[in-house]
C-alpha cells in the first residue's frame, strides 16, 4: 500500500511539472509572437547566401538576416549536401524587416541589384540548382509586389529574367559556420574578391545602419 501511494504521488509530481513546462512553453511562444509584431519576412535566393547575405544586413531597416536552404524535399540538409546539387534547395536569405523603414519593394530592388536574374542556375562561377534566382514570398501582397519587379526588370536586361517566384516553402537555417559569414571572415578569398567589390559596388560599404 506504501508503495503504491509513493508511485500516485511521484506520478501527481510529475504530471504537475509536465504542466508547467508547457505552460512555460506556451509563454515562450507568446514572447516570441509578440517579439516579431510589426515586422515582417521577406525570402530570396540570388546565388551564394554568404554574399546575399552581407548585402542585405548593411541595409537600414533590415533588423536580421538567416542564410539557410528552402525548396528541397529533404529535411534538414547539410552544407555538403546542398554543394552536390541534388537536394533540391536554394541557398537562401530569411530577412526579418522593419516595413516603417526599409519596403519589400526596396528589398526587391536590392535583390535585383545584388546578383545577376538573367542566368539560370548560376551566379558567377557558382554553379548548379542551388545558386538559382528565386523569390519565396509569404503572403499575396508580397507575391503581387515580385511578379511587378520581375515585369519591370525584365526591361533593363537584353536576355530574359529566369528568376523563380514561389510560395515560401519550409526554411531550414544554415549551420552556424555560414551565418554572419562576411563579417567573422572579411580578408577570406571570397570576401576579399566577390563579397567586398560588390559592396563597394552598391555603396553599401559606406552605410552605417541607425
Amino acid at each position: 500500500m506504501k508503495r503504491r501511494i509513493w508511485i500516485l504521488g511521484a506520478l501527481l509530481a510529475l504530471a504537475g511539472c509536465f504542466g508547467k513546462n508547457t505552460e512555460q512553453v506556451m509563454e515562450n511562444e507568446k514572447v516570441d509572437e509578440e517579439a516579431v509584431e510589426g515586422r515582417q519576412v521577406a525570402t530570396f535566393g540570388g546565388g551564394c547566401f554568404w554574399c546575399t547575405e552581407a548585402v542585405f544586413e548593411l541595409l537600414n531597416g533590415v533588423e536580421s538576416v538567416v542564410s539557410g536552404y528552402a525548396g528541397g524535399a529533404k529535411p534538414n540538409p547539410t552544407y555538403e549536401e546542398i554543394c552536390t546539387g541534388e537536394t533540391g534547395h536554394a541557398e537562401v536569405v530569411k530577412i526579418t524587416f522593419n516595413p516603417t523603414k526599409v519596403s519589400y519593394e526596396t528589398l526587391l530592388e536590392t535583390f535585383g541589384q545584388c546578383h545577376d536574374p538573367t542566368t539560370l542556375n548560376r551566379q558567377g562561377a557558382d554553379v548548379g540548382t542551388q545558386y538559382r534566382s528565386v523569390i519565396m514570398y509569404h503572403d499575396e501582397s508580397q507575391k503581387a509586389a515580385a511578379e511587378k519587379w520581375k515585369v519591370e526588370v525584365a526591361k533593363e536586361f537584353v536576355d530574359p529574367i529566369v528568376t523563380e517566384i514561389t510560395a515560401t516553402p519550409a526554411f531550414f537555417p544554415a549551420e552556424e559556420s555560414h551565418q554572419d559569414f562576411f563579417r567573422k571572415n572579411p580578408y577570406q578569398g571570397y570576401c576579399s574578391f566577390v563579397i567586398r567589390p560588390k559592396l563597394e559596388k552598391l555603396k553599401l560599404d559606406r552605410i552605417q545602419k541607425e
